[in-house]
């Protein structure tokens, strides 16, 4: 009886993850198309989005998907494969801003500040992709992260309806833990949609791009959205 148990076990979760190994290669099977990892091969799109990502690790060492998709973002822009760069992460803390330090790496980088927009509200990919068309009212743009990202990302959209394509940037090496993670974040996403129907945290009025808002510092580029407002929902 215990041997019968134990096998019917065994094979249950053999099963399960089987499941799982073919759901997460299904996500990049799918969304292989629209991946370009050579920028000039990327089709020109009026926006570029980038998924945020903190700079830094919690050792204190520079963040090499941070950095790739910065580099990533600014050659999709000096090449004219993007207009203008909507810059979309966490901005959950007064000590962690993910749209500013990449606006500031980029303006660095030699993008004028009048192409920046920054979305504070990128909680989530889901939010970052779904928020860039009902927020920034923009439906064919490019999303710049690395490749595994990308297909998730694209996932997304496509069951959102979304048009959407992706510049795939260098993946550090040694990124099997986050691989790892990847797995388990597809899960969510599925869930997210199939199950769950999740829509962004947060909504606000619609700001086409270029969003004609004019900061204290003189720059445009900023959405509706502000830090303060975000900050009251968390």
């Amino acid at each position: 009886m215990r041997k019968r148990l134990l096998y019917g076990l065994l094979i249950l979760a053999g099963i399960a993850f089987a499941t799982v190994i073919l759901l997460d290669r299904w996500i990049s099977w799918d969304t292989a198309p629209y991946i370009y990892e050579d920028v000039e091969q990327l089709p020109a799109r009026d926006v570029g989005m980038v998924l945020g990502t903190s700079k830094y690790y919690a050792s204190g060492a520079t963040n090499l998907y941070y950095t790739n998709r910065i580099k990533g973002a600014a050659d999709a822009y000096h090449s004219g494969k993007v207009k203008y760069l909507l810059l979309s992460g966490d901005n959950g803390a007064h000590n962690y801003n993910e749209p500013i330090a990449m606006r500031k790496d980029l303006i660095k980088a030699g993008v004028p500040a009048s192409k920046i927009v920054l979305d504070f509200a990128g909680f989530r990919t889901l939010d970052s992709v779904v928020r860039t068309k009902k927020v920034f009212d923009t439906d064919n743009f490019t999303i710049i992260t690395q490749r595994f990202h990308c297909e998730r990302a694209l996932f997304i959209a496509k069951h959102k309806g979304i048009d959407a394509q992706c510049l795939a940037v260098p993946t550090p090496d040694g990124m099997f833990k986050v691989r790892i993670r990847e797995v388990f974040a597809r899960l969510g996403a599925l869930a997210d949609l199939y199950i769950l129907q999740r829509e962004p945290k947060f909504l606000g009025e619609q700001e086409s791009i270029p969003a004609p808002i004019k900061m204290p510092d003189g720059t445009k580029g900023y959405p509706a959205v502000s830090p303060d407002e975000i900050s009251k929902l968390n």
